[in-house]
């Protein structure tokens, strides 16, 4: 028999339900209900929203990221990797760039980790930019 979970935001009055067959284990029961209540906050953020774009921005934006989250947890790594390169494309950096930083990351890994990922040479990190910079993303 199905079981329902409601989540309401007091700021909006917005209330989401989820309707199924759920694991009875109390931890289960704890990450549905938690899930659920996140996802109600994140929707009430959204719609309140006053600035049309800004809304439909932010829409979008948490779209990508369940799209993502799911490929992860789906261990689809083509989809994460499309899924990527779009948010990435969308925040107008390039495929070359995208190449580039793969190839930073991989040489630092190889390194051993050594001085940590955060100096990226030409994306703007501490030794200063040598190329074009990566253009900041939305606010």
């Amino acid at each position: 028999m199905p079981e329902q979970y409601v989540a309401s935001d007091k700021r909006t009055g917005l209330e989401v339900a989820v309707t199924g067959d759920f694991p009875s284990h109390h931890d289960d029961r704890i990450r549905i209900a938690r899930t659920t209540q996140l996802f109600t906050r994140l929707m009430s953020t959204i719609l309140a929203t006053e600035n049309e774009t800004q809304r439909r921005e932010r829409f979008l934006a948490i779209e990508t990221q369940l799209e993502l989250a799911e490929a992860l947890i789906r261990e689809d790594m083509e989809e994460v990797q499309r899924l990527m390169r779009s948010t990435l494309e969308r925040m107008g950096i390039t495929p070359e760039q995208m190449d580039q930083m793969a190839k930073e990351i991989l040489d630092r890994l190889r390194e051993g980790g050594e001085g940590g990922l955060g100096d990226f040479g030409q994306f703007g990190g501490p030794s200063g930019p040598s190329g074009p910079p990566i253009p900041p993303g939305p606010d």
